[in-house]
């Protein structure tokens, strides 16, 4: 049975994989502004920073200096993805004085912050929000970590996502800082979300998407893959870092929301 389904998940989901892997841009170094508090976006696992672009556009709009990190997930763990590309970039937001640092991050991004910011205090440290993050690992990982597939495409980051032993985000402790965290409870990927428990956005649980500490929780109708670039996610996530909250409506979800 676990064989059949690996034939079958490898069939109908490899070309999501590949999408995520061709639909890149070269890692580069952005230039400094020095205009307003910084944000500091995050991809997330096998993914670029192209997935960021309508993010950095809208909150560029609002004055922030956006830095949009293109860093090669799939090629090394989260422990040396966030000591050497994003600590190298929040050294040199620390040269600008008087200015805030902001993190927005999808999925392993979330995870990569904060790992970073458990090792390294941050005395400009501004807020946070993290979209669809494996905060509690996912069992999705758990059930397809030894496939060669899933090891050549999401690398050794990828492996340590999951809920076992290996798992980094089962090692960090609670967040200390404001961080909103956004998640999905729409599925484009039926088969993944079978190996999932609960309400989850096709890669992550409802219920794993929750970091003990966190300042607010949102769930809203979208999948995994593209939720960063959905309208209504951009506006929640300009809110938070403007007011430390999201916007709660009152409609069905409301107090599930809030719990």
């Amino acid at each position: 049975m676990r064989e059949n389904f690996k034939k079958i998940a490898i069939f109908l989901f490899l070309p999501f994989f590949l999408f995520a892997l061709l639909n890149g841009e070269p890692i580069r170094q952005e230039t400094l502004s020095g205009k307003g508090n910084y944000v500091i976006l995050l991809h997330g696992l096998a993914r670029t920073s192209r997935s960021m672009v309508k993010m950095k556009k809208r909150l560029s709009q609002s004055g922030y200096s956006v830095i949009n990190i293109d860093y090669p997930s799939t090629k090394h763990t989260i422990e040396f993805l966030a000591e050497e590309y994003l600590g190298r970039v929040i050294e040199r937001c620390k040269e600008v004085p008087r200015t805030k640092i902001h993190f927005v991050t999808h999925s392993l991004g979330g995870i990569i912050v904060r790992y970073y910011l458990e090792h390294h205090p941050l005395s400009n440290l501004g807020r946070a929000v993290m979209i669809s993050p494996p905060n509690q690992g996912s069992e999705l990982v758990d059930h397809m970590k030894d496939m060669l597939v899933f090891q050549k495409i999401n690398g050794p980051a990828g492996q340590q996502l999951g809920t076992d032993e290996d798992s980094i985000p089962l090692k960090l402790g609670p967040v200390d800082f404001e961080v909103g965290v956004i998640t999905g409870n729409r599925t484009f990927d039926p088969l993944f979300s079978m190996l999932i428990p609960g309400p989850d956005d096709g890669k992550v649980s409802v219920k794993r998407a929750r970091v003990t500490g966190m300042s607010d929780f949102l769930i809203l109708p979208h999948s995994h893959t593209f939720i960063m670039q959905k309208e209504d996610v951009i506006e929640q996530v300009i809110h938070f870092l403007e007011h430390g909250s999201f916007r709660h409506t009152v409609n069905g979800t409301a107090e599930e929301n809030l719990k």
